[in-house]
């Protein structure tokens, strides 16, 4: 991607009532990649991921996190990338051998689950089981089911560059869809080509599908890696443990030790630590210090 990498459009077919999204990555997937040495199909997977989390958050209206999980029985046990209305994402996946390059080969009684947690309101979770050739189909699956929205998603991943891409379109909410206008749509996208959407602009891409289309494309908004962790969450996480036990591990390492499972930063506490998390005063005795 030659262009500013890392960025999500967002575009409107004001005459045929449909939204699309477009979004391309870069630094971001390359980042969640550095984290493990993972196969090359868990690779493409997380890259498409990343891409879906994009493009379903920019669907929100609220503010708040969302979450895009596989999990299995199969090769792939599960990925999951959690991703904020400020397009911030992260992402880790766990699997078990020799993984298949096939989507549903990764998978055995494999479920997609998608739980969406406003900051205000209440948490909401939508499953479909991965009974599709690609992540994509399955995705089209879960709008179909759970929200009765015409949609249509594209997902590509090349894990040499590394790069992900993706675009969607879906009929607006509270609108009766017109069937033959979002079908030809669905026609002109479906010509894009994987190398197309990581070696072109977004502008670009859109102005070759959409240019006889009346398109308002309204500015991008960038896509970041970020983890949420920290050592405070840490420190939250410890108290629920019994804190004699704490203690002991600390008497024979010198601190107890917290890495996280996304970005493995590593947070170390000691007997004081242990004490102020326990007495409720873990923030007080941090800002003392």
């Amino acid at each position: 991607m030659n262009q500013a990498s890392d960025q999500l459009f967002r575009y409107l077919f004001s005459n045929d009532n449909v939204r699309g999204e477009l979004v391309q990555l870069q630094q971001s997937y390359a980042k969640v990649l550095d984290n493990q040495q993972y196969p090359q199909p868990v690779q493409r997977l997380l890259g498409e991921l990343m891409a879906a989390t994009s493009l379903l958050t920019a669907t929100l209206k609220f503010e708040g996190d969302i979450a895009v999980q596989v999990q299995s029985d199969g090769p792939v046990k599960y990925a999951v990338i959690n991703g904020t209305h400020k397009q911030e994402l992260r992402g880790v996946a766990r699997w078990d051998g020799d993984v298949p390059d096939e989507f549903s080969a990764m998978f055995n009684k494999g479920v997609l689950a998608i739980t969406i947690t406003p900051s205000e309101g209440e948490r909401y979770q939508g499953l479909v089981e991965l009974d599709k050739p690609s992540l994509a189909e399955c995705l089209e699956r879960y709008f179909e089911q759970s929200e009765q929205l015409l949609t249509r998603v594209i997902l590509k991943a090349d894990t040499q560059k590394p790069q992900a891409a993706g675009m969607l379109l879906q009929v607006l909410p509270g609108n009766d869809p017109k069937q033959e206008s979002f079908n030809h749509l669905v026609h002109l996208t479906d010509t894009i080509t994987a190398d197309e959407l990581f070696t072109l602009p977004a502008e670009q891409i859109l102005h070759r599908l959409y240019h006889e289309q009346k398109v308002e494309v309204y500015p991008p908004q960038p896509v970041i890696f970020k983890c949420s962790c920290s050592k405070q969450r840490s420190a939250t996480a410890l108290a629920s443990v019994d804190k004699q036990n704490l203690l002991d591990i600390v008497a024979e390492d010198g601190f107890v030790s917290l890495n996280c499972q996304y970005c493995h930063a590593e947070y170390r506490f000691d007997a004081i630590d242990i004490e102020a998390i326990h007495s409720g005063h873990y923030g007080e005795s941090q800002q003392l210090s």
